[in-house]
């Protein structure tokens, strides 16, 4: 009898490129490999070694400067790495001249988010809006790069629009994007038809930063299986969700994650999928408060909604997850003391600043279902309020 054999896909090796500068200090320039890091494991690959370069600003040849673009270089020449992964977009001109110094493909964080995007989508809406911005970010690098395109293998960075072989001249990626927008158009008639048709239900949004557990959150509420997974945009499509609380039934959306430096081009193609955070009258921006640099999360997704939403003012409950994982680092006086971490009770998080926001908050650990009652409560309350003010004789008990 012969033997079923499996034959795994190698994955690809790395190196990640950041650049240190005036207004990145190193701390963060750190904190951002971390997460191109994790944006490669997503995309199927794995991380060699990170360099940074300190300069003023960008080289125009190669983005890093001719000394650490040899020192890189040497360094591939050394694994026989398969790809470089820079955290900043490069210029068609920078990408092609490290292209030919490296011998070895070069990305930028905007071509493997584009990539994690196309791997990710499954529907025709996510697909073609995927394709859009693939498209767009295309356009402006045909200059000088290619007069044709060729997919001819996978691989991180080269998932590609779809076909095989284009001939990829301005006017040909001009008619596909305008064929795209036009497809566009037509699917989110069919998708405002059917938000018409949900009636005058509350409308939640779960929004944040991606990987911060809505999905996990909607399995919770909704009782059924949306795909939740440990790693960067596992949900890219909008699942709307009826749910009933008490005997108050409203609509919950899950949208895609935010995450900083995101191509522009995605986040307007994906504006008609966050129509759901639009048209919705309550947000739940969920943060993950074990992150160590969740307040900076907050802030991307804030200013993210400010420009999808047009800075309209939305109801907003920030809702703290994944508390079971949250800690402190407590550091005595004298410097030779090892710092110990120590865990946090409920009550004394709401004593913090997070506790004291303006706005509506919660703590909970939607994996270990702590402080969920808290939280229906809180979700109940905010939208028995709002269903009141357009049905007044309505009355609900929870």
């Amino acid at each position: 009898m012969q033997k079923h054999i499996e034959i795994k896909k190698e994955k690809e090796r790395a190196v990640l490129v950041g650049v240190i500068t005036r207004d990145e200090p190193e701390e963060r320039v750190a904190e951002y490999l971390d997460e191109l890091a994790f944006l490669v494991d997503t995309a199927g690959g794995v991380v060699l070694k990170k360099f940074t370069q300190k300069i003023d600003k960008p080289d125009p040849a190669t983005y890093i400067g001719k000394g650490k673009a040899e020192e890189i270089k040497e360094y591939i020449r050394e694994v026989k790495a398969d790809l470089v992964v820079f955290d900043d977009e490069l210029t068609a001109s920078q990408q092609r001249n490290l292209d030919r110094a490296f011998k070895t493909r070069v990305i930028d964080r905007s071509n493997l988010i584009l990539d994690i995007f196309a791997m990710r989508a499954r529907t025709a809406h996510a697909r073609t809006q995927v394709e859009l911005a693939q498209y767009q970010y295309l356009l402006p690098r045909l200059a000088g790069m290619w007069t044709h395109l060729e997919r001819q293998k996978g691989g991180i960075g080269l998932k590609g629009p779809g076909e095989k072989e284009i001939e990829t001249d301005r006017r040909i990626v001009r008619d596909k994007i305008a064929l795209l927008k036009k497809k566009l158009q037509q699917i989110d008639k069919q998708k405002a038809t059917q938000r018409s048709n949900r009636g005058n239900l509350v409308r939640v949004a779960l929004v944040g930063y991606t990987n911060v557990g809505k999905s996990t959150i909607m399995n919770m509420l909704s009782k059924t299986d949306v795909f939740a997974e440990d790693k960067l945009f596992a949900t890219l499509d909008t699942t709307v969700r009826k749910i009933v609380i008490g005997n108050l039934p409203f609509l919950l959306s899950d949208t895609v994650g935010f995450i900083r430096k995101l191509p522009h081009h995605l986040i307007e193609s994906f504006k008609s999928t966050l129509d759901e955070v639009r048209e919705s009258d309550v947000l739940l921006h969920v943060a993950d408060i074990s992150h160590p640099n969740f307040e900076e999360q907050l802030r991307v997704v804030r200013d993210t909604l400010a420009e999808i939403t047009e800075n309209e003012e939305k109801q907003t409950i920030v809702v703290f997850n994944k508390m079971d994982k949250y800690s402190w680092v407590e550091k005595e006086e004298d410097d030779l003391t090892p710092a110990t971490e120590e865990n946090i009770s409920l009550e004394e998080m709401k004593e913090t600043w997070m506790g004291k926001m303006n706005a509506p908050c919660i703590f909970i650990s939607a994996k270990k279902k702590e402080n969920i009652e808290a939280f229906r409560r809180l979700l109940y309350d905010t939208v028995v309020e709002i269903h009141q003010k357009r049905y007044p004789y309505d009355h609900f008990l929870y």
